[in-house]
């Protein structure tokens, strides 16, 4: 699983990936590992772009509270914030993938296997 997350994060810093203005992505979703290519909308991609581009910000923000040693209740509070940040971007991957993802799977004939990939996601992603 780590070694899937690796490879994909090396595809979207490849500069072609990078230059794509599709919104499109590809991650691995049958036992084979063979990826479907998973579009966004421009509208969504761009939601969930701004919205990472503020939590980056926002984490900047927190390594100098942390260097100007702000008294660590105001640093707990932005650490709060950002989580819940994270929360609502996953949330909207989330809705896309069952409302995408999940649909083309059933239409398909492979739904189990996806429910499954979407049930070890999840395993790692809530505590």
């Amino acid at each position: 699983m780590n070694d899937q997350i690796l490879e994909q994060n090396k595809t979207l810093n490849q500069p072609s990936a990078k230059k794509s203005h599709q919104g499109t992505h590809s991650h691995p979703h049958d036992s084979t590992g063979t990826p479907h290519a998973h579009v966004h909308t421009e509208a969504s991609l761009r939601q969930i772009i701004n919205r990472l581009s503020r939590i980056e910000g926002h984490i900047r923000g927190i390594k100098t509270m942390v260097q100007e040693s702000r008294p660590c209740p105001e640093v707990l509070v932005q650490i709060a914030a950002v989580r819940g940040a994270i929360d609502r971007v996953a949330r909207i991957i989330l809705d896309e993938h069952l409302s995408e993802c999940i649909a083309r799977a059933a239409e398909e004939g492979n739904i189990d296997e996806e429910i499954e990939q979407l049930k070890a996601a999840l395993d790692r992603f809530l505590p």
